[in-house]
């Protein structure tokens, strides 16, 4: 049986700068993928370097030392365009490769409004230093590692991990202007998910807030209750370079969230709308009291949602908690009906009671 002697160490990211400009490192090995990063990746891992914060680990290769120019050789087995986004960043003449359809790219204002627009060189002394002194976390394989055994140290990573669900997935290819957006209403709100239990500490592992605020935030814009992956996906493709109605949703879905907690707050938790269908259906119903049941996205103040409106919703939560909703409400929320049937029977309902 061989055991793997793998060293474990940081590198800064200067340090793959001084590998590639003396000719001593390899970027893409013969065995590995070429997969191209899209601009929104690449303005993501710049901006998590800045923010100091760790990304996935780094996995090296040594290989035999030059013979003429004695330096010892490396080779980048898994981590390339993390590398390759780094050094086109901040010294793109020294791929020799470059091309600057594809590689050139500066930060997103979605990512990190200060920085946006910067090339590496009108960034600060101080910035600078930051990334250029960032600590990657490396393994390093001996050079005794051959090309088959370094893709099964591959499968072996790969297979121990939990499949990824929808919205795992929409993490791993989107980074723009929704995907952040998404990401940061569900971040915001992170201690009412939990203390409304309408998710777990493993649903929000596993990025099923974000997921649900994508939802809201997509009947908001379009008045679609469904909840297919595809269009979910759609929406995050469509407005992932541009979004213009950003601001209006946001600011709309933040004043949703503060007045449920303003007027429900802790009894949300004991209610039947911690229930992720039935807390769909509080949303629709109380951003429609807001705002009015049009699309249209002008600015405008929200009305104010009279006292008695809450006691009827919470007096509709004790029926649903003893079914006595009509039936085809019932089965909305208790059967595997579709999305779609399930969240505009319960809306339609929630509708009629609130208008009388």
């Amino acid at each position: 049986m061989k055991t793997f002697d793998i060293t474990r160490t940081q590198y800064k990211v200067s340090d793959f700068l001084s590998w590639q400009k003396a000719g001593t490192l390899t970027l893409s090995p013969s065995f590995q993928r070429r997969s191209v990063w899209k601009k929104g990746a690449k303005s993501y891992l710049v901006d998590t370097v800045v923010r100091g914060l760790p990304i996935p680990i780094i996995f090296l290769r040594e290989r035999r030392t030059d013979l003429k120019t004695f330096e010892p050789m490396r080779e980048v087995v898994d981590g390339q365009q993390r590398i390759r986004t780094l050094i086109s960043y901040i010294s793109p003449n020294l791929l020799k490769d470059y091309n600057e359809n594809r590689d050139l790219f500066t930060i997103l204002s979605s990512h990190n409004k200060e920085l946006a627009g910067l090339t590496f060189e009108k960034l600060s002394e101080d910035l600078k230093s930051r990334i250029l002194d960032y600590k990657f976390s490396v393994h390093v394989l001996p050079p005794d590692v051959d090309d088959q055994e370094v893709l099964q140290i591959f499968s072996r990573i790969n297979s121990t991990g939990t499949k990824l669900n929808y919205q795992e997935l929409r993490n791993a290819e989107y980074f723009g202007e929704f995907k952040t957006l998404m990401y940061n209403l569900a971040l915001k709100n992170l201690n009412r998910w939990r203390e409304w239990k309408i998710f777990t500490e493993d649903n929000i592992s596993r990025m099923l807030e974000v997921e649900l605020a994508s939802e809201l935030l997509i009947f908001m814009l379009k008045g679609l209750l469904a909840k297919k992956q595809k269009f979910i996906n759609q929406t995050y493709k469509k407005y992932d370079e541009t979004f213009q109605e950003k601001n209006e949703l946001e600011k709309r879905f933040d004043i949703v969230m503060e007045v449920i907690d303003e007027n429900l707050g802790n009894n949300l938790q004991f209610s039947a709308y911690k229930n992720k269908t039935l807390f769909f259906g509080l949303f629709g119903i109380v951003y429609e009291m807001l705002y009015g049941k049009k699309t249209i996205l002008e600015k405008k103040q929200p009305q104010k949602i009279p006292n008695d409106k809450w006691t009827i919703l919470m007096a509709e939560s004790d029926k649903f908690d003893k079914k006595k909703v009509p039936r085809n409400v019932v089965e909305a929320i208790t059967r595997r009906t579709t999305d779609l049937s399930s969240r505009k029977i319960l809306l339609e309902h929630l509708r009629k009671i609130i208008n009388g």
